[in-house]
């Protein structure tokens, strides 16, 4: 009895970048400051959440008009 291997279709996609190369910097470098205790939300209090460092690195990147997707 032959056994058929079941075809997997590709689901992948070809990679495109979302962000350009100055955005992950600006990112990089809110996201070292958040480690170190150092960056601050709009209302002076310290950031602690990873996503909340990214959403700043972004907006960061956006007002030096970087390639950044809308929000």
């Amino acid at each position: 009895m032959a056994t058929k291997k079941a075809s997997k279709k590709s689901r992948s996609r070809k990679s495109t970048r979302k962000y350009s190369d100055a955005a992950g910097k600006s990112v990089e470098t809110e996201m070292k400051a958040m480690k170190e205790g150092k960056l601050k939300s709009g209302s002076g209090k310290k950031v602690t959440s990873r996503k909340q460092a990214i959403a700043i690195g972004l907006s960061e990147a956006r007002k030096a008009g970087e390639k950044v997707p809308p929000k």
